[in-house]
């Protein structure tokens, strides 16, 4: 099943009391490019999700997670990981519903050219990462570093960072986030 992403931020929005002028005071993204990603007439980046999301606020995890059953799995088939990305960027979690999590894990693949986006996201936590194919620059603060396989990275996710691929093959890393809250 394909979430309608626009439909799902509507919602939320409205669940929350939100009208969109105030949800674009919030976070500095136009109105009218949420009414459009409301109506589905735009995608929006992975990083530009995660802005109006922190405007709520609600994480990528638990915007993706509609729905998901609150019981304990153990394991996880290849195709039993939630796909929270979108765009030139896959993000396949481990695990549908992170509330009693303290930690989020992530199968992530980025497109040639892929990022994700502009402006820097930022959230709550600490993140980490390994490299096992391709090449991913990756900008946290003032640093900026490309990594190709095998090469990892930990930060304090309250410095703002940026992913992009700047390979020609798609890159693919593991991660993970504590608490969730990407």
């Amino acid at each position: 099943m394909t979430l309608d992403i626009g439909k799902r931020l509507k919602d939320i929005r409205q669940e929350r009391g939100l009208s969109q002028r105030e949800l674009a005071k919030r976070t500095g993204v136009a109105n009218a490019s949420i009414s459009q990603i409301e109506s589905n007439r735009i995608n929006p980046t992975v990083g530009a999700l995660k802005r109006i999301l922190d405007g709520i606020p609600v994480s990528l995890a638990e915007f993706f997670d509609e729905g998901a059953q609150d019981t304990e799995q153990i394991f996880f088939a290849a195709e039993e990981l939630v796909e929270i990305g979108d765009g030139g960027i896959s993000f396949r979690q481990v695990g549908a519903s992170l509330k009693n999590n303290a930690i989020q894990f992530l199968h992530e693949k980025y497109r040639p050219g892929a990022s994700t986006g502009k402006t820097a996201l930022t959230h709550a936590g600490e993140e980490c990462g390994m490299v096992l194919k391709g090449r991913l620059q990756v900008e946290v603060g003032e640093e900026k570093k490309i990594l190709g396989p095998g090469d990892a990275y930990y930060f304090d996710s309250h410095k703002p960072h940026k992913f992009k691929n700047i390979g020609q093959e798609e890159c693919e890393l593991v991660s993970a986030c504590t608490p969730p809250t990407f």
